[in-house]
């Protein structure tokens, strides 16, 4: 018997759903929606392919520090602790997902992978590295970076070049002696070459200019005056629109990181990298950068909802949704993608309120109810 028939055995053998929800995914988009579905009553489990909470976080590079300060962090119903000004570290986030957890009790299980999604009479059913399980809804909660992207032509550079994506990189131990190309000039680019130079290796910082805010303006945190922003214009206003036009899978504006920060001994500035030629990096001047011997992408990341044996993707590889709500899969939601409905959806101050729309929506299917109309 194949894998999808017993798949459809075992789903059409069960006489009642094992959950009224399954949330895919316990980053700050599963536990938030968490939050919301403990207090509607639902039978509801997240399920997290790592080996622990927080692991997503604990995996990046040891000198992370948020750009958003703590009083922006928070989850539904718990502040983020410590100096509301203060920028956490990647530990710092680990931690308050684990004491998240624990505070509000919610059903967590480790180390299970979601291989497929499917629906069938009427109910969703998961093929898991642990079994098969099935529910009334489901909430696909797996985040904005589901899948380190990099440029197609990294297969034709020289092999002797090492070659990580951002989602690797720990620290500069890892990078081997000599001159070190980190491509994207974003956020993390900006961290990671400052960080590799101040270890003493030759570094050039490739990619656009994205602009930089200043930490601090007219005495305040740049976010007191920048978080509205992030947070009212939604991606169907007119506003929201503008903002985000062309912004969904480029670098953000570097925060608290003047031109001058990046004058610096052994760093260096430099246009994109767009092609291999004779096994070396191209850069948009005409330049090749030779005697490479590191790469670090921090290129960004793709969506990957390729598990997902439905059609509901739209062209860019997104779900076509309503709100997170999909449009043409009762019962199935969304959480925590990048502008899914304002700026800062996809950020741990920002996931809640989507959590509280998607999870009312989730109730209302569950109980056979209507759902309300998408606020605007």
């Amino acid at each position: 018997m194949s894998d999808l028939s017993i798949v459809r055995a075992a789903a059409a053998a069960a006489t009642e759903v094992d959950f009224d929800t399954i949330v895919i995914g316990a980053g700050q988009a599963g536990l938030s929606a968490g939050y919301h579905l403990r207090r509607a009553g639902l039978r509801f489990v997240l399920l997290d392919s790592d080996d622990e909470i927080g692991a997503s976080w604990l995996k990046r590079w040891d000198s992370l520090r948020l750009f958003t300060p703590a009083k922006y962090n928070a989850l539904p119903g718990m502040a983020f602790p410590g100096d509301p000004y203060a920028l956490a570290g990647k530990n710092d986030v680990a931690s308050y997902f684990k004491e998240y957890v624990r505070r509000f009790e919610l059903p967590v299980r480790l180390r299970v992978h979601v291989r497929s999604l499917h629906r069938e009479a009427g109910q969703f059913v998961l093929t898991t590295s642990q079994g098969v399980l099935t529910a009334r809804s489901v909430i696909v909660a797996t985040g904005a970076n589901q899948r380190p992207h990099v440029p197609s032509f990294t297969s034709s550079l020289a092999p002797d070049i090492v070659q990580m994506h951002s989602s690797e990189y720990r620290s500069a131990a890892q990078i081997p002696a000599g001159r070190v190309l980190v491509v994207g000039a974003g956020n993390s680019g900006a961290q990671i070459a400052l960080e590799l130079a101040a270890a003493g290796r030759e570094v050039i910082l490739s990619g656009r200019d994205t602009g930089t805010l200043p930490r601090r303006l007219l005495g305040r945190d740049i976010y007191d005056w920048l978080w509205p922003t992030l947070m009212r214009p939604t991606v169907d206003s007119c506003l929201g629109r503008r903002l985000m036009n062309g912004r969904l899978f480029s670098g953000d504006p570097l925060v608290g990181m003047t031109p001058r920060v990046f004058d610096v001994p052994r760093l260096s500035r430099a246009g994109r990298t767009t092609a291999a030629e004779n096994g070396h990096p191209l850069l948009d001047d005409g330049r090749v950068l030779h005697d490479l011997a590191a790469i670090v992408w921090c290129t960004g990341f793709r969506p990957d909802f390729s598990w997902i044996e439905l059609p509901l993707l739209g062209l860019d590889g997104y779900p076509v949704h309503r709100r997170g709500v999909a449009i043409d899969a009762p019962g199935l939601a969304f959480l925590g993608m990048r502008f899914q409905y304002r700026m800062g959806s996809a950020l741990l101050g920002g996931v809640g309120e989507d959590a509280e729309h998607v999870t009312a929506a989730i109730e209302a299917h569950v109980q056979g109810q209507v759902p309300a109309p998408v606020r605007r």
